[in-house]
């Protein structure tokens, strides 16, 4: 499909999927309190469908007005190829996006250290050692760091519902915990930093339908790992994946197979964290990570 002007992509946003992505997005900043007046947000943009269609709802919301607060669109180089980071640079200057790149080494890092674990079985690898787990934690610290230095207070991520919903069945299935994706949250290494996510009530598939009506392109995981992996070769296997993409993968087919059974596998997966009967668990974490058992208070 040809690719939409500007001004046809930014309609579909507050026309066509209005009630999908717009609506969602306002209602998020509203329920959850996430932006104020006089913020300054970098919103971070990877080069995926699901940041810039962030970005541009923040230039919506600027352009009407709603808010007193400023954004910055930030993104951040860890290794991109040419190729993606082309193509992220090629879609900001179509959408009208005014991004600032930094660059950092985070992939090489993360690829040197995968390769010195890289003989430790699967199933003997903490959850710290995981390559996902380490770039994304040295990529969020990039982002503060640095817009920190722009004079922001906030960092803004594109996770959206589906991301809470796999987070939260991945927590109990391979973690044996229950815990949600934060709509927003402070950073305990840099103060003054909050975390926010504002697609945190979109849909994937309203995203996904949004990019192909406008006949957009975006880079998925541009990752060293992942670019390893070619899954037309014989014997590849998902299961070659870096460790975390293939559990959310497999999750959210999961998720997608308990939808045939029941419409409101989704919705009840999200509230299931809103709904935590105290009194009915055997035991839980206070936000210090003492535990607590329910012989405490049994009587």
């Amino acid at each position: 499909m040809e690719r939409m002007e500007r001004k046809d992509i930014e309609r579909a946003i507050i026309k066509t999927y209005r009630k999908e992505l717009w609506s969602a997005f306002t209602r998020a900043v509203r329920t959850y309190d996430l932006i104020r007046d006089g913020d300054k947000i970098a919103c971070c943009i990877s080069g995926g469908k699901d940041s810039t269609l962030l970005a541009k709802l923040f230039q919506e919301m600027l352009r009407h007005g709603k808010k007193n607060f400023d954004v910055v669109f930030l993104v951040m180089n860890p290794g991109y190829n040419d190729n993606n980071l082309r193509l992220i640079q090629e879609n900001a200057a179509h959408l009208g996006i005014p991004i600032e790149v930094f660059d950092s080494d985070i992939f090489a890092v993360v690829d040197e250290a995968d390769a010195k674990g890289h003989h430790l079985d699967k199933n003997r690898r903490s959850k710290t050692s995981s390559p996902c787990y380490l770039c994304a934690r040295m990529r969020r610290g990039a982002l503060y760091d640095r817009a920190g230095k722009l004079g922001c207070n906030k960092i803004a991520l594109g996770h959206h519902y589906d991301d809470v919903i796999e987070t939260i069945l991945m927590g109990m299935l391979y973690g044996g915990q229950i815990q949600t994706m934060m709509p927003k949250l402070r950073s305990t290494n840099f103060p003054g930093m909050e975390l926010i996510r504002p697609l945190y009530l979109v849909r994937e598939h309203d995203i996904l339908r949004w990019k192909e009506a406008c006949g957009l392109q975006f880079i998925r995981c541009a990752c060293r790992l992942t670019e390893k992996w070619d899954p037309t070769a014989e014997g590849a296997g998902e299961a070659l994946l870096p460790d975390t993409g293939y559990k959310r993968l497999e999750t959210k087919r999961l998720i997608a197979e308990l939808k045939k059974r029941s419409p409101y596998i989704e919705s009840n997966i999200f509230k299931s964290v809103e709904n935590v009967h105290l009194g009915a668990i055997t035991g839980y974490k206070d936000r210090e990570g003492k535990r607590h058992s329910f012989l405490d208070e049994y009587t």
